[in-house]
């Protein structure tokens, strides 16, 4: 399901259509999106976004892949900026390779990590070559 069918408050409807897609997005409406790769592939979809309360920026979207109807699903914290939204499919890109994914740090939704561990946001950081 796409931002625009989970948009029950109608912000999307007069929204700019000469840009590349909204500049301001509600959190619940990213909820669920899919994520694919450049290949077409099926990354899984998006379960959760992680706020940094200290700098008001959207740091990680939690991303679900594998499994089968939620169960057994690997959880990936990937920082937000290595996602770019696809407005023409109405989803998200994430230029990572279906078996890259497949062994990158991940966890299980009863055991989160500690994402404020700078050791850890470095770990993150670092798989997918970007800066939080």
């Amino acid at each position: 399901m796409s931002y625009e069918d989970r948009d029950t408050y109608g912000m999307y409807k007069n929204q700019d259509k000469e840009g590349p897609g909204p500049r301001l997005m509600g959190a619940d409406t990213l909820i669920g999106n899919d994520v694919y790769n450049h290949k077409d592939e099926d990354l899984g979809d998006i379960k959760e976004i992680m706020l940094d309360i200290n700098s008001g920026k959207v740091a990680y979207a939690v991303l679900s892949f594998g499994g089968f109807l939620g169960m057994a699903d690997k959880l990936f914290a990937v920082p937000w900026s290595a996602l770019k939204l696809d407005t023409a499919n109405k989803r998200f890109l994430l230029d990572v390779d279906k078996a890259r994914l497949e062994s990158a740090p991940g966890f299980n939704k009863d055991d989160w990590p500690d994402m404020a561990d700078p050791i850890w946001q470095n770990t993150i950081t670092s798989y997918y070559g970007t800066k939080l």
